[in-house]
């Protein structure tokens, strides 16, 4: 028990770390450690609990600049899209979606890092009502197949160039909804043993901890910076999605 507490700890404040800098992509890191080493249902609702934690606390430093309208109709969007995802999940082609979602992300990723490299002007799109509402709806969808509600607004933040912090305030407080709804559905499954629930309160320090050096870093970062970092963590999403 006490081993798998450690083990979760490590793998939060990683986790809690990236995501704190990007704004998303707690649960990819979080994953990507700990289900090498443990159980996949025991993983799910400790990554879940976690991911709402750090996220709430990186709501709450950017709460002032948080875009309300347009959060409540991604959050809206998302979670009709989410009843859809469930259903492809049970049907059977969760995976071949996954991994073209996978497939996009790399692409996308891997072009505009190069374009970076060879110093070429990025190409900016603007947003509209029913683009936000579209990415919305199919990151609902990829929360009902697997929880990866994030990478897509990740992905439409950058194409519009959105500036770090609008980044952080627009994805963070969408991702703690959405998994503070995840927390419903999984308590109502029967998810939550105390077994789970021990390792998340052994990790709280660890959370906090990641958290705290996450935001630190995220203020001293330059704009470019922050853009690279968010393109790696899409690029190892997109990965992620394809293995």
């Amino acid at each position: 028990m006490w081993a798998d507490a450690l083990l979760i700890s490590a793998g939060s404040l990683l986790a809690a770390f990236c995501a704190s800098i990007a704004g998303f992509a707690f649960v990819l890191v979080g994953a990507a450690v700990l289900l090498q080493v443990m159980a996949p249902a025991l993983v799910a609702p400790v990554l879940v609990m976690g991911s709402l934690i750090v996220q709430g606390i990186g709501t709450y430093a950017v709460r002032d600049h948080i875009p309300w309208r347009r959060l409540w109709l991604y959050v809206g969007t998302a979670t009709l899209g989410v009843p859809f995802g469930l259903a492809i999940l049970a049907l059977g082609p969760a995976r071949a979606i996954v991994a073209g979602v996978g497939v996009l992300l790399v692409v996308y990723a891997s072009y505009t890092l190069a374009r970076i490299a060879l110093r070429m002007t990025p190409a900016r799109r603007a947003a509209t009502t029913a683009t936000d509402a579209a990415i919305g709806f199919a990151s609902g969808i990829l929360g009902g197949i697997g929880g990866y509600v994030g990478a897509l607004v990740g992905m439409w933040a950058d194409v519009q160039g959105m500036p770090p912090q609008d980044t952080r305030a627009l994805m963070q407080p969408f991702i703690a909804i959405m998994q503070a709804l995840t927390i419903i559905g999984l308590a109502f499954t029967g998810f939550f043993t105390a077994e789970a629930i021990f390792l998340t309160a052994t990790a709280v320090p660890a959370l906090l901890l990641g958290t705290w050096l996450g935001l630190r870093a995220g203020k001293h970062l330059p704009a470019q910076g922050f853009r690279l970092v968010l393109l790696g963590l899409l690029l190892v999403s997109g990965i992620s999605l394809l293995i």
